[in-house]
Order: C-alpha cells, then structure tokens, then sequence
C-alpha cells in the first residue's frame, strides 16, 4: 500500500493591520536657525527636539485653524498696545472673503471691448509665458 499523501491546504493567514509607528524627521538647519532653537528650548526648559517640534506644531496648527476662521492673532503688551502677526504662510489659508474689494465703474466703451476680448479666440502662450510654466 502506498503510504498516505496529506495534501496541504492554503490557510488563508489574517491580514496585518497596519499600526502606527513614530516617523523620524530631521531638518537641515542654518546655524542661526539651530541656535535659535537650541535658544528656545533652554528658555523654555525643554531637552527633547521631539518635545520642542510637538509644541511647535500644537502651535502652528492652533494659528492655521484662527487664521481660516478668519481671526487675527494679537499681541496685547500690558499697556494695551496691539500688533498683529502678519505671518505671509498664514496669510494662504484665511478666508478669501477679508480681501479688499473694488467697485470699477466700467464705460459702455468698456465694456464692449471687454465683451470682444472675452469672446474672441484665445491667443496663442507667449515664449516667455512658455518657459514660466515649465519651471
């Protein structure tokens, strides 16, 4: 009698959940911008650049949120001057809707020659306009 053959059957294995690992991060910093830093987390008596980036980030995230609510973030020195942080990287996630506006009082000349523009073929890109866009 031939000996028994055990045929092996494919165990479907339980996938792997992915779990959250800590991610290194490391930044090239200027040796001003090191000792700034090095500066700041004496002040504020901090040993860890994990430490530091955690409040950092707290920090910028808590500027982005007032800043797309359309809040301002002030300063108040304890005679009651005010300044106002004009951060230009803030300034690309508040509202639209803080923008100046401009009421132009178009002529009827103007306006009909604003109708033949945007009605008319588009012209062609310019070389200039060419080379801007492949950067």
């Amino acid at each position: 009698m031939p000996p028994a053959v055990k045929s092996k059957k494919a165990v479907a294995l339980p996938a792997k959940v992915p779990t959250a690992r800590k991610s290194k991060f490391q930044a090239d910093l200027a040796p001003s911008e090191d000792s700034m830093v090095r500066i700041l987390k004496t002040e504020l008596q901090m040993t860890s650049n994990t430490d530091f980036l955690t409040d950092a980030l707290a920090l910028l995230r808590w500027a982005v949120s007032e800043r797309k609510r359309g809040h301002h973030i002030v300063s108040e020195s304890s005679t009651g001057e005010r300044k106002i942080l004009l951060f230009p990287r803030l300034e690309r996630v508040a509202p639209e809707v803080t923008l100046p506006h401009v009421d132009i009082q178009w002529t009827d000349k103007e306006l009909e020659s604003l109708a033949e523009l945007a009605s008319g073929q588009p012209a062609d890109p310019t070389d200039a306009l060419i080379r801007a866009m492949r950067k």
